[in-house]
């Protein structure tokens, strides 16, 4: 492991959606400040953060666990926004984008960590959908 954290296209795809979940949440009412618009933020910082504290601890296997921690991440903001919309807070559309970055990052997480350790492949985790 030679490249840092910036290299893995995985944590800029990261950082994209966060920023489209600090757009998003910008127009939440007041009152979700330390509700919903905190934790999906908490939620959508902390893939990124994860990634680049997996990839700084200088071994595969941290930075493979480091990736399982960044998935746990997703599934919460996934979550998160479907509550949010279902609030009526966040709109479809807004929803689908968030969704649909959600399910991108997810896969290249997978790949990355496919691709540090054979054994991984086997404790993959499903891309999340939107549709059940």
């Amino acid at each position: 492991m030679t490249k840092g954290y910036k290299d893995l296209r995985v944590w800029h795809q990261a950082m994209t959606l966060a920023e489209r979940v600090y757009e998003a949440t910008i127009r939440f009412p007041q009152d979700e400040r330390f509700g919903l618009t905190s934790q999906m933020r908490r939620a959508a910082v902390s893939v990124p953060s994860n990634i680049a504290e997996g990839r700084g601890r200088g071994t595969d296997a941290e930075l493979i666990r480091f990736c399982g921690i960044a998935y746990g991440s997703l599934m919460e903001l996934e979550t998160q926004a479907e509550l949010a919309h279902r609030l009526g807070f966040l709109p479809g559309e807004s929803l689908v984008s968030i969704m649909n970055d959600c399910a991108e990052v997810a896969r290249m997480l997978n790949a990355l960590r496919s691709s540090l350790s054979p054994n991984s492949a086997r404790t993959t985790h499903p891309s999340p959908t939107t549709d059940d």
